[in-house]
């Protein structure tokens, strides 16, 4: 592999013409960090607007730092994924502390923050500082593994390390941001999964799986366990104006505000009877639908039902919300149609109160 040559060859490629993202308008090193934890879950076209509001609500580190949690976890919503924000802010508050407010220069200073693993502290550390380091996503992976030609499971340690040395090989001593970008945008637009656009690509002249016919198989990685389908009960219980919400527990959605959920609990008796065990006595009104959301590893389907209760007992880890409030909380996109119905419902009390 003729790493200059490589490298010419794609930076010429880039210049010619990439996508206009609007952190790549920028070296700011907390733009580009914070448009990094957003991509790492999340395709570029979807975050942009995501992205912009963010920095708009949190323009620098130390307001980011300060901002109350929910504020933060708001501005996500839509984004999924919230530890995401939580790792953030928490990173965002060791930068005031240990480093003045200011993003360190290094990778490897930047690994020590909550949230930055290698790929992202390369990511911030070639594009801002001119590190000359690589930074390998999934994107960049599959690039590696097609020019270099690794026909082993990219999944296994060291696979993944032969192919993090051979993308820091690729790095050239200048214009390293430009290189990172590039990279990016070469797996993303070009060197994608699936059907490659192989007569597109300023590498292929270099290319093993370009030469061997085989570019559309790699990388090779093994295969996913199948997604586990979970059944879940939501409870909508409504004391007056106002509905319950749990901060749940568990490791999935955890710290988050949500509608109360039960698993199995899918019928209205075994929904008040879990209700009920958790010190809320409701009584059952109706079924609201059901709802699905996927997520990694998991598949929630949910049915959603109506309930009342007489009182609204101050109970840990509970709310009573009212619609205004309702509206304004960080809530998972998960729960994005039981707060559809819950604000339904509201809508309908207070018409038929007033």
């Amino acid at each position: 592999m003729d790493t200059t040559q490589f490298a010419r060859a794609l930076l010429d490629w880039y210049d010619a013409g990439h996508r206009a993202l609007p952190w790549r308008q920028t070296r700011d090193p907390y733009r580009v960090w914070i448009s990094e934890i957003m991509l790492q879950q999340t395709r570029a076209e979807t975050a942009i607007p995501y992205y912009e509001r963010f920095v708009l609500r949190f323009p620098d580190v130390r307001a980011l730092a300060e901002a109350p949690e929910e504020d933060v976890l708001k501005a996500w919503e839509g984004l999924g994924y919230y530890s995401r924000a939580r790792n953030l802010q928490s990173a965002a508050r060791r930068i005031v502390c240990e480093y003045g407010g200011e993003l360190p220069a290094t990778s490897a200073q930047l690994r020590g923050l909550p949230g930055i693993g290698p790929y992202t502290a390369g990511a911030i550390a070639s594009i801002c500082f001119g590190e000359r380091v690589a930074a390998v996503d999934g994107n960049v992976e599959r690039v590696v593994s097609r020019l270099w030609g690794v026909r082993e499971d990219v999944t296994r340690p060291p696979v993944r390390r032969a192919i993090a040395a051979h993308a820091q090989s690729l790095v050239p001593p200048e214009r390293t941001g430009d290189f990172t970008n590039a990279m990016m945008e070469l797996g993303a637009t070009v060197c994608v999964p699936g059907a490659p656009r192989c007569l597109l690509c300023p590498a292929q002249a270099q290319c093993d799986a370009c030469a061997r016919g085989d570019a559309q198989d790699l990388p090779i990685k093994k295969k996913a366990r199948p997604q586990r389908v979970q059944r879940m009960g939501v409870a909508i219980v409504r004391c007056g104006g106002r509905v319950l919400l749990r901060q749940r527990a568990e490791r999935l959605l955890g710290g988050l505000w949500v509608f109360p959920l039960f698993e199995d609990a899918t019928q209205p008796e075994s929904l008040a009877r879990a209700l009920a065990d958790t010190g809320i006595q409701a009584a059952y009104d109706a079924p609201l639908g059901d709802a699905r959301h996927v997520f990694t590893h998991i598949i929630w389907e949910m049915a959603l039902h109506a309930l009342s209760s007489p009182d609204a007992p101050d109970l840990p880890g509970c709310r009573w919300v009212d619609a205004q409030a309702l509206r304004a909380l960080p809530l998972p996109t998960a729960m994005k149609a039981a707060r559809i119905a819950a604000l339904q419902l509201l809508d309908e009390w207070e018409e038929e109160t007033t």
